[in-house]
């Protein structure tokens, strides 16, 4: 199979997702993104409640990545933050346009696909889910913690997330499906337990992770995000995924070279020594340690770096 004929699907949320995206895109592959449903913060978090809509900030960031032209007016439109306004104030213009194009056609899925139209996307956004999940969380001194802003915000690191309804949240069928069909899953980068594990508390997901043929990559951050993942190593974001059902699914974790390219300790870094490479290795997961930071701001992934790592890791 051609490189231009295969199928890559990535898994995760927030400002990470959009990364990858773009890498994959860059590589010609036909991609999907599969995105957390969870987000009530915001924007998004406010036209949740107001409309009882899901949340679109997430798929947004996606659709906005995948544009056919992302430096185009109409991604930059969509990308547009009202800085002042009544009622106005901190909406993105593209969350507005969806909740509106989700109306017009019935559904969120099909909002999305209508948005992805007026971008002329190179690929396709689906959520998780489309149950109206909560997240909650308990940390690592055994306080619960409601709401994925919340848990975002959390004074302590957390140690596990869940969904607080009894009965568990189902995969959107089309999410599923391209995991299940896809040549390559990537998982991540993002906020470990607000983005990423969101996506595998659905029923059906991690299940078809585990069927998928392709190879599953974790990209590991860079950098630990505030408050929930303060102070974690590689090695214990590998941790949180096996706990979290991902246990013999996850090929190879693709992680920033910690030693020979150092991130500045003011941005919390994610170590990933010889002791924490050992502990991935143990879970049978391989390791490809390359320099993958962005030289502007090394709490994050740089583009080009990332792109060759994952061709290298792909192949």
């Amino acid at each position: 199979m051609s490189e231009y004929a295969r199928r890559a699907v990535a898994v995760g949320g927030g400002t990470g997702l959009p990364t990858v995206l773009r890498c994959l895109l860059d590589a010609q592959w036909d991609t999907t993104a599969v995105v957390t449903m969870a987000d009530d913060g915001g924007s998004s978090g406010h036209l949740r409640r107001e409309l009882g809509m899901l949340p679109p900030g997430d798929a947004r960031n996606c659709l906005s990545a995948m544009a056919g032209d992302p430096e185009g007016a109409p991604a930059r439109m969509f990308s547009y933050r009202f800085p002042h306004g009544e009622g106005l104030v901190g909406h993105a213009l593209g969350n507005l346009v969806i909740a509106a194009l989700a109306d017009i056609e019935g559904s969120f899925p099909a909002a999305l696909d209508a948005a992805g139209r007026l971008l002329q996307a190179r690929g396709r956004v689906v959520p998780s889910t489309l149950d109206d999940v909560v997240l909650t969380a308990e940390d690592v001194e055994g306080n619960r913690v409601v709401g994925q802003s919340n848990v975002a915000e959390s004074a302590a690191p957390i140690a596990c997330v869940r969904y607080a309804s009894e009965s568990p949240a189902r995969a959107y069928p089309p999410a599923a499906e391209a995991i299940a069909g896809a040549d390559l899953v990537v998982i991540g980068p993002g906020s470990l337990f607000t983005s990423i594990l969101p996506n595998f508390l659905v029923e059906g997901i991690t299940e078809a992770l585990a069927a998928t043929r392709g190879r599953v990559i974790y990209v590991c951050n860079v950098a630990n995000q505030r408050g929930e993942t303060n102070g974690m190593d590689a090695a214990d974001h590998v941790d949180a995924l096996v706990r979290h059902g991902l246990d013999g699914v996850i090929d190879i974790a693709l992680v920033h070279d910690s030693v020979g390219h150092p991130v500045p300790s003011e941005f919390d870094p994610v170590p990933a020594g010889p002791e924490a490479l050992a502990r991935i290795a143990a879970h049978g997961i391989a390791t490809v340690v390359r320099d993958l930071t962005d030289a502007n701001d090394p709490r994050h992934h740089g583009s080009e770096k990332l792109l060759r790592a994952l061709r290298e890791v792909a192949s």
